[in-house]
């Protein structure tokens, strides 16, 4: 019988970000890595995501 041994070279990695939010009683768990050989960080991530999400909102004028 042949011995297949799995060659596991993954690292262990601490979490590069977590939050909780609760809902009532529930409390909803979100956790993430980032890539390691990336050229933008979180807060470039961010940016673009606030832009996106306030280009898709419609504008109030009061007057």
């Amino acid at each position: 019988m042949v011995d297949n041994k799995q060659n596991d070279h993954r690292t262990i990695r601490c979490l590069d970000c977590m939050t909780e939010v609760r809902m009532g009683n529930s409390v909803i768990v979100v956790s993430g890595y980032f890539k390691r050989d990336t050229v933008t960080t979180a807060t470039d991530k961010m940016a673009r995501i606030l832009e996106t999400e306030a280009a898709a909102q419609p504008y109030y004028y009061i007057t």
